[in-house]
């Protein structure tokens, strides 16, 4: 085009920067580098966040547990009246054994399964004689008397043998659990005292699954009355945790 001309930087040397003036020179970037932490410092920044870690589970433990220690501190130290226990306490507690019973209609159930109530147990052979009987009755009595805090005991039948359960028990024990074991898993479980046999006790067992009580054997009204207070004063000491219903 004629009268102009176009600055060509390429054909025209002296419009093109020189390398000394030029504000794009090939400058090094900045890079700032941390110092990595020793393999020391590692292992102690470990440690001290697994012992964080096992004091903090040791917490929520205590926190979880200590309704139930409370309640067995006040049943078993703390005693302002000097009472006596009628029943034998169990020292150490057994737990509930990871097995298996039946039902009288066949079914299987695991022991596992009574948890959350406490029980009250009679063991006697299935073709139940006068004394299961008696057993049974004072059995069902003894929760009837603890009025609204029946609900928060279950009373517990475990018949061993084959023979039939008789038609004529069954309207006694329509609010009883009737379970069939073996007397060899019973003593997995359950001991009587010295001298005696597992079917002469009722057995106490707490909500946690452990047996933590025997009563002497023979029971009748007086012996009865005795265990009913010790069974009242269970249910007391455990009334701030434990609540009616699995």
């Amino acid at each position: 085009m004629s009268g102009s001309k176009l600055s060509d930087p390429v054909s025209n040397p002296k419009s093109a920067p020189s390398p000394e003036n030029s504000q794009w020179t090939d400058a090094p970037l900045g890079m700032t580098v941390h110092t990595l932490p020793t393999p020391t410092e590692v292992v102690q920044a470990d440690e001290k966040r697994t012992r964080l870690g096992r004091w903090k589970m040791l917490a929520v433990l205590l926190v979880c547990a200590s309704p139930v220690i409370a309640s067995y501190f006040t049943y078993y130290v703390i005693r302002p009246e000097g009472r006596r226990n009628h029943g034998e306490l169990i020292n150490p507690q057994r737990t509930l054994p990871a097995m298996e019973a039946v039902k009288l209609n066949g079914d299987k159930v695991s022991l596992s399964s009574l948890k959350g109530q406490w029980l009250l147990v009679s063991v006697a052979d299935a073709s139940c004689n006068e004394t299961c009987q008696k057993h049974l009755y004072f059995q069902r009595q003894l929760r009837e008397s603890l009025g609204k805090e029946k609900d928060r005991i279950d009373w517990v039948w475990i018949a061993t043998g084959d023979a039939p359960v008789d038609d004529k028990l069954m309207p006694a024990l329509s609010q009883a659990t009737v379970l069939r074991m073996s007397e060899a898993s019973i003593a997995e479980w359950l001991q009587p005292a010295a001298g005696r046999q597992v079917q002469e006790h009722l057995y106490v067992v707490d909500p946690m699954g452990n047996w933590m009580m025997r009563f002497a054997p023979g029971i009748d009204l007086a012996s009865a009355s005795q265990a009913k207070k010790d069974l009242e004063r269970l249910l007391r000491a455990s009334s701030f945790w434990d609540t009616a219903g699995r």
